[in-house]
């Protein structure tokens, strides 16, 4: 009987050679976002432009301060935006439920609660918009497009029946004593610090939660995350209702920043928190979604308007410039996605 053959010792049939690691600083460096380092470079270049044409007034700490300031509004908004566009969805009904919770919070019989009132009330009022959006759209089967759109003239329509037109104003001391410089913390507002919770819970939830991993995967393809037993319908509702908690806070943060409440306010929220997101890197399609980018991208359209005002410029032009930034980070993105495929 003819025994087996071993082979050679070194002919790579008895034993498979691992392939050796990179090194450590390598990996780090490859998995370094690209468009979040791109990103940073823009803000940067942004500052520095700043710096040099008005460099008394934009790099003033009290004009740093108010940068971050107004940037804390609408990021907030733009933090729950990041879910729902991950998910595939989209809301823009932002700017209309911020305006309806900041004046249904500062009515005189609202005012009569004190800060607790106002604060409950703003939150109340965002979460139930956010619930009637998720219902609409993930139990009535309704597009969300038309739905959050509907919620928008609804939202608008009914802020502008509470105030008649008028702006109210808030007398509560302890909500006006927030946008005082006396509440500041180490040289940071209040605000700055509500936004920046807000964007470490974003991020978390995001990356680091089963209910993140299910936000991208029904983002990803909806009904393979319904075979994999997810249930979507039940995600998307909360995704509205998490959007709806966002402006809910963002409207609170306005009713201290300008110490009223008016049906004009969050105009055009919608589009700036749509722009943030997509130029931070997260898909219009759904499937990926970047808390950092967004965050990123709130701030340099902050800064772009800042920049703009101090050299007294007109707004067309800044409309422009953002339209030219949304464009070139709509065409980076579709060239890093046909580079990783």
């Amino acid at each position: 009987m003819t025994q087996p053959v071993s082979p050679p010792r070194g002919s790579g049939t008895d034993k498979v050679t691992p392939v050796s690691e990179a090194p450590a600083w390598r990996t780090l460096f490859f998995r370094a976002d690209v468009r979040t380092l791109s990103l940073l470079g823009v803000l940067a270049a942004l500052i520095v432009i700043g710096g040099i044409t008005r460099p008394d007034e934009f790099l003033d700490t009290r004009n740093l301060q108010l940068v971050l300031t107004q940037a804390s509004v609408i990021g907030v908004v733009t933090v729950g935006m990041t879910f729902v566009i991950t998910s595939g969805g989209i809301d823009l009904s932002v700017g209309a439920i911020v305006a309806l919770a900041s004046v249904w919070a500062t009515t005189v019989a609202t005012q009569e609660y004190g800060f607790a009132g106002i604060l409950f009330t703003a939150v109340i009022v965002g979460v139930g918009c956010g619930l009637v959006n998720g219902l609409l759209i993930a139990y009535g089967g309704m597009v969300p497009f038309i739905a959050t759109l509907a919620m928008l003239a609804s939202a608008r329509g009914l802020a502008l029946q509470i105030t008649d037109g008028k702006t109210q104003i808030v007398t509560v001391d302890g909500v006006l004593d927030l946008g005082e410089r006396d509440a500041y913390v180490l040289g940071i507002p209040p605000l700055v610090l509500v936004f920046a919770v807000v964007t470490v819970i974003g991020w978390l939830v995001l990356n680091r939660t089963t209910f993140g991993r299910r936000t991208v995967a029904v983002g990803g393809n909806a009904e393979a995350a319904r075979l994999a037993g997810i249930d979507v319908r039940r995600q998307r509702l909360y995704l509205y209702l998490l959007s709806g908690l966002c402006c809910g806070i963002a409207a609170f943060l306005l009713i201290v920043l300008s110490g009223s409440g008016q049906n004009t306010n969050g105009n055009l929220y919608e589009l700036d928190a749509i722009a943030a997101a997509i130029i931070g890197g997260t898909l219009l399609s759904g499937g990926r979604g970047t808390i950092t980018g967004s965050v990123l991208g709130v701030l340099i359209f902050t800064t772009i308007t800042n920049i703009f005002a101090l050299n007294n410029l007109q707004s067309d032009v800044q409309q422009i410039a953002k339209g030219a930034i949304i464009v070139a980070a709509v065409l980076v993105q579709r060239r890093t996605a046909n580079t990783t495929t």
